[in-house]
């Protein structure tokens, strides 16, 4: 069994970072795959389907914005990471991440494999997992937060979000530590 981990969320202004863990026996074919900013989001939500059809080793690591201020962008994604490991059983298996970081190199048998998430079926479905789990999450949110359109941008900074940001100001669950949001925080 291969490990594949990935995360979304990184560059986004708002929300929590969130990586998946998701072990696939090498070679099971779950056919359409791939990174999942290039899929649709209906294909990604017909791969979760299938992706939990296939395996039972599926571990989701969320850091929330409060713990990113805190300890940094680096540091979430590590700890995102290790979040969704700790939430599945690992024996021996081989653990691959997407990116040219290796973030839990303190484990036995971990790489870091650049488009991995593209790739590697396990990253792939590690990629689809985290990315339907953290859109599920800003549309449930903008719920709570409906002038912002969390459901459209899902905290990434686009002209809609910035709009929001300047008629409204910043909430809780913006990332106060970056950028382009400490520019609403002293206006």
């Amino acid at each position: 069994m291969i490990i594949g981990i990935d995360e979304v969320g990184r560059g986004c202004w708002a929300g929590p970072l969130v990586a998946a863990a998701v072990g696939l026996i090498d070679g099971h074919a779950i056919n359409g795959l791939n990174d999942s900013k290039k899929l649709s989001a209906k294909k990604r939500l017909q791969l979760v389907g299938e992706i939990r059809k296939a395996t039972t080793a599926i571990g989701i690591g969320w850091v929330w914005p409060r713990e990113i201020n805190t300890i940094g962008l680096t540091e979430s994604v590590r700890l995102a990471m290790q979040r969704a490991v700790d939430e599945i059983e690992l024996l021996n298996h081989q653990i691959i991440i997407d990116g040219n970081y290796n973030y839990l190199e303190h484990m036995h048998r971990t790489e870091a494999v650049i488009k991995a998430d593209g790739t590697v079926a396990a990253v792939s479905a590690a990629s689809i997992i985290a990315k339907v789990a953290r859109d599920a999450y800003m549309t449930q949110i903008a719920l709570k937060y409906p002038l912002y359109g969390f459901e459209k941008h899902v905290g990434y900074g686009t002209k809609l979000h910035i709009q929001a940001l300047a008629d409204h100001g910043v909430l809780p669950i913006h990332r106060i530590n970056y950028k382009p949001i400490q520019k609403f925080l002293s206006a």
